[in-house]
C-alpha cells in the first residue's frame, strides 16, 4: 500500500509540474525606445514627402508606446494612427491589406463592424522573424497607401534591430 501511495504522490508531482511549465508563456514585446524611434522615423519619412501625419506605436497587445503629432498635421490623424497600429497588432496583418481582403470577401466586409478596427491602409506590424511584437499605424498622407509607404520606411530604418 505503501509503495502505491508513494507512486500515487510521485505522479502527481510530476503531473503538477508539467502543468505549471505550461503556465507561462515567454513572449517579446517591443520597447518604449524602439516604438519612440519607429514613430519618429515615420513622421519624418512622411515629411520628406510633404506629408504631416501621426505615428503611433502599440505593442503586441495594442497598448500604446509611442505617438508622435507632425506640426500641421490634423488632429484627427492621432485617432486613425491609433486604430490602424491597433488593429494591425490585433490581426497581424497590414490593414492595407485586411481593407483589400474585406472589400473583396463578404464574409471579411463584417470586420468593420469589429470595435476598434479601422481598416484603412497605414497599419503595419512590427515583426521579429515570424513574431508580431507590435505594430505602426499612420495617419494623414493623401491615402492610406501613402502611410503605408511611411510606416514600411521606418521599419526599414530599424530592421537592423529587429531581429
Amino acid at each position: 500500500m505503501r509503495i502505491a501511495a508513494a507512486a500515487l504522490a510521485a505522479a502527481l508531482v510530476l503531473a503538477a509540474t508539467g502543468a505549471s511549465a505550461q503556465a507561462f508563456r515567454t513572449e517579446r514585446n517591443i520597447s518604449a525606445q524602439l516604438a519612440q524611434q519607429i514613430a519618429l522615423e515615420a513622421v519624418n519619412a512622411c515629411a520628406a514627402n510633404g506629408y504631416a501625419v501621426a505615428a503611433t506605436v502599440v505593442d503586441r497587445a495594442g497598448t500604446v508606446k509611442a505617438v508622435l503629432r507632425a506640426d500641421n498635421a490634423g488632429p484627427h490623424t492621432l485617432g486613425s494612427s491609433e486604430r490602424k497600429a491597433w488593429t494591425s497588432a490585433s490581426a497581424k496583418n497590414a490593414t492595407q491589406a485586411m481593407m483589400l481582403g474585406a472589400q473583396s470577401n463578404p464574409a471579411g466586409a463584417n470586420l468593420v463592424y469589429l470595435p476598434g478596427f479601422l481598416l484603412l491602409g497605414g497599419g503595419v506590424p512590427i515583426k521579429v522573424g515570424n513574431e508580431t511584437i507590435g505594430a505602426v499605424g499612420i495617419g494623414g498622407a493623401p491615402g492610406g497607401h501613402l502611410d503605408e509607404q511611411c510606416a514600411n520606411a521606418a521599419l526599414e530604418k530599424v530592421k537592423g534591430q529587429l531581429q
